[in-house]
């Protein structure tokens, strides 16, 4: 990255925590850390909105040379503006409600909240009977702006907002002008200051942006150009955005559980640029409802809740998990996940899914299953030891799996880069010359010493197909040799010391004894 970029990729950061910190200072008081992180990321996405409305129409207006809210003034130009905005970026705001207006009215103390909700659904009702509706159905359904935690009147309720608007209002959402991801770093600062509030699970929904990278990276690695990328964790998002950043994609496919956090991944893909009709995503548990039938993905990346409970019931009836013959513990569903990711998994594509180290060893169903992807469909390509306490919401340390179909290897590539990270006061990080260090030993599939080995399948059938990672990269270091002949020396030259201090006591000991027993016998 220049110098350049990551100066203002840092000054964007500090700025944006800056105004997140005054904003949860004027939250804080009245609901936890998980509500009020939903009224700031959902205003910080209309206002992203609001200025996309503006971009538009402004570059449309230009060879009039008019403003947007003074063509919007006349009848005449209403309807043919509102349908060119809709069509280009499936949305509409007039000027009234756009977020400038709003600010103008707190400055002028005529802003009622009560304009902000008419504001809200009006986004939403300019959608309907579009091509875009779907994408931004429910968008701002955690952003309750009738919610008694905010107030217990409507002129309280729009005085907090208004300090929230006001705190945004100076910051550019521009795509052209970011150098971070706003939705997702947003996300990120919050989770790790008020973590008590709203981080309990947020390891389940947000990758790190390194880990993401990383993924990113393996997964996009010679493919400049992908069709259909695939995560059916999505989560915020961030993890599919980061595949944008490493090959041209066409589509995005993405399944979430969390209405909260779909939410957020449909708002984290428009902020970045992507046009609704690059993206389909779903809510619902990907597990129980594939929503992307029988589709197959150049890349499919995912970050899983790990060890989560499922219901195996009925399971190997479902295409996805029926030829393993096994299905995955009801309290561990983390093959169920890898099944469903290679089940979509094209010919040519490559997958790579964050697990907790378990998947690695644990026997029973999960060891047949195991066994059954590496002996019989032979798809395993990678296995990655990452650090621990990478993630929020646990402490534990995970591995990168990659997979691969139509192999014509017979080994699989292991890496410890298990001690490689930057020590943080709640999490530890993985820095850019440790990412790429992985992606060296990735790219090259070479022994490291110490660091990766590449395992015949013969290898691994010795082991019984346990992947533990030592078992394969020997990091032991030997302590160094022991001079037998100076440990006696040293050894002696303590026995001395020992009796010369017990020597030493003994006579002051004496002396204590005497000194007593005289001034007895003068008194």
């Amino acid at each position: 990255m220049p110098e350049e970029t990551h100066t203002t990729q840092a000054q964007q950061q500090a700025e944006l925590q800056k105004r997140l910190w005054a904003i949860a200072n004027d939250l804080r008081g009245t609901m936890d850390a998980s509500e009020y992180r939903n009224y700031i990321l959902g205003l910080i996405f209309y206002r992203f909105l609001s200025d996309q409305i503006i971009e538009h129409a402004d570059k449309m207006l230009a060879p009039d040379h008019m403003t947007f809210e003074e063509a919007y003034a006349k009848p005449e130009y209403q309807k043919a503006l509102e349908d060119e905005l809709i069509s280009q970026i499936g949305f509409f705001i007039e000027p009234k409600y756009l977020f400038p207006s709003l600010v103008k009215d707190i400055q002028e103390k005529k802003f009622d909240i009560e304009e902000l909700q008419n504001a809200i659904n009006e986004v939403q009702n300019s959608t309907l009977g579009q091509e875009s509706e779907d994408d931004f159905r429910g968008l701002f359904e955690d952003m309750v702006l009738d919610s008694p935690r905010l107030g217990n009147s409507v002129p309280k309720r729009g005085d907090l907002i208004s300090k929230v608007i006001l705190s945004l209002a100076n910051i550019s959402f521009k795509e052209s002008d970011l150098k971070i991801d706003v939705l997702g770093d947003a996300y990120e600062y919050l989770i790790g200051q008020f973590a008590a509030g709203a981080g309990k699970k947020a390891g389940e929904f947000y990758t790190p942006q390194q880990v993401s990278k990383l993924l990113a990276q393996i997964v996009t690695m010679n493919r400049p150009e992908l069709k259909r990328v695939y995560d059916p964790t999505m989560g915020s998002g961030s993890l599919l955005l980061q595949l944008g950043n490493y090959a041209k994609v066409g589509e995005y496919y993405g399944q979430e559980i969390s209405s909260t956090t779909y939410n957020l991944a449909r708002m984290n893909l428009l902020m970045h640029g992507v046009n609704y009709s690059r993206f389909k995503l779903y809510q619902g548990d990907t597990l129980e409802q594939d929503r992307v039938g029988s589709m197959t993905f150049d890349a499919v990346v995912a970050n899983p809740p790990y060890s989560a409970n499922w219901d195996p019931i009925g399971k190997l009836d479902d295409e996805r998990f029926r030829k393993y013959g096994k299905t995955a513990p009801k309290s561990k569903a983390d093959f169920a996940f890898v099944e469903h990711m290679l089940y979509h998994l094209s010919t040519t594509g490559i997958m790579a899914v964050v697990l907790p180290h378990g998947v690695l060893f644990r026997g029973a169903a999960e060891g047949a299953i195991r066994r059954y992807i590496i002996e019989r469909d032979n798809v395993l390509d990678t296995v990655i030891g990452l650090p621990a306490n990478l993630f929020y919401g646990t402490s534990i340390p995970t591995c990168v799996l990659v997979f691969k179909k139509n192999r014509d290897r017979n080994d699989v590539l292991f890496i410890d880069a298990s001690n490689d990270f930057e020590k943080g006061k709640n999490q530890n990080t993985l820095p850019d010359v440790d990412v790429q260090k992985i992606l060296d030993a990735y790219k090259n599939r070479e022994d490291v010493d110490k660091y990766a080995h590449v395992a015949s399948l013969d290898e691994i059938k010795e082991n019984d197909y346990n992947l533990n990672i030592p078992r394969y990269v020997d990091t032991f270091e030997p302590e160094p040799p022991i001079d037998i002949d100076e440990v006696k020396q040293q050894l002696a030259e303590v026995d001395q010391q020992i009796k010369d201090a017990q020597a030493e006591f003994d006579k002051l000991a004496s002396q204590l004894v005497w000194t007593d027993k005289g001034e007895h016998d003068d008194k």
